[in-house]
């Protein structure tokens, strides 16, 4: 990893996704520093770490770069990073298209550096043991994922060419667990109600995608982002022939508010960066490496081009 077990770890981003990360971060020992931008101060003062004024100072002075800005930022920023020597956690997800998802993952490959996207649903304790159970109900039929959410509120996730949007940011989590437990997908047909408006979306707002995957099962992909008021929901239930699973943060006992799932033994975003570390420390893959979160991003082009073309569209 660099620095014997040295963790500097830098963020660059403060908003809403930030607070579980420090604390992931901070839970596993490390030095942390967030890179001075709006909100930057207050988180630090919250959570008792650096604020650092400029981007290579804060890439020299950290052995892992966690991305957690705006879609559109990722790529020139893990660049940077890679270029310095620096391994990188990237908030999912990757980039906002396919193209620039490569791009990132070869500039990691091409400087001998870990890339580890961040998909935490995979470390949500339900999901695992979905992902951990799947074999034993026989031959994949069906699938069905749902995820609602309060709106964000930032406002740059309802602007589709500025690397947000419904599919791009919430069911993008969804199409990755579509992935993991069903392989890959050969089409998939998405809608969305309402439609976005010149590429910005309204909530409360809808999205369905319905993926056929290449070994024969179907999955249907729900998100939600409706209003201030909503109750973070996340459910998924699996049909094989020979039985079925499900998973629904409903029943996982009280609320808990915005990114994070109701309380459970394991908090998913610490699991994830210890996932991540000890990939770094040992040289294996984590639970979700480049080529997952190039997949997923190639699935929410497809889900886009589906809704500009009203088909469904080949993979």
């Amino acid at each position: 990893m660099g620095d014997k077990d040295a963790l500097r770890v830098g963020i660059v981003g403060a908003g809403g996704i930030a607070p579980p990360h420090i604390d992931g971060w901070l839970a596993l020992g490390a030095e942390v520093s967030i890179l001075r931008r709006t909100g930057a101060q207050e988180l630090a003062d919250l959570h008792g770490i650096r604020v650092i004024d400029d981007l290579d100072q804060l890439i020299d002075q950290s052995t892992i770069i966690d991305i957690i800005s705006p879609t559109t930022t990722h790529l020139d920023i893990a660049r940077r990073a890679f270029a310095a020597g620096r391994d990188v956690v990237c908030e999912k997800p990757l980039a906002v298209t396919t193209a620039d998802a490569v791009a990132l993952a070869q500039a990691a490959s091409d400087a001998g550096m870990r890339l580890f996207p961040a998909h935490v649903v995979r470390y949500f304790e339900g999901y695992r043991l979905l992902k951990e159970q799947i074999a034993t109900i026989g031959t994949l039929l069906e699938l069905t994922f749902r995820r609602t959410v309060p709106a964000p509120d930032a406002a740059w996730f309802f602007a589709e060419d500025a690397g947000g949007g419904l599919i791009r940011d919430l069911m993008i989590h969804d199409l990755d667990q579509a992935l993991w437990l069903a392989g890959p997908v050969a089409e998939i047909s998405a809608t969305q109600d309402p439609p976005s408006t010149d590429g910005q979306v309204m909530p409360p707002v809808s999205a369905h995608a319905t993926l056929t995957h290449a070994n024969g099962a179907i999955s249907h992909v729900r998100a939600d982002w409706f209003g201030p008021e909503t109750v973070f929901r996340s459910q998924a239930q699996v049909v094989g022939a020979d039985g079925s699973l499900e998973f629904d943060t409903a029943g996982s006992g009280g609320r808990r508010e915005g990114y994070l799932p109701p309380a459970s033994d394991i908090d998913p975003y610490q699991a994830q960066l210890a996932d991540f570390v000890d990939a770094l420390r040992t040289g294996h893959d984590a639970r979700v490496t480049p080529e997952d979160g190039i997949a997923a991003v190639r699935l929410v082009d497809a889900a886009y081009e589906s809704l500009r073309t009203g088909r469904p569209v080949l993979l």
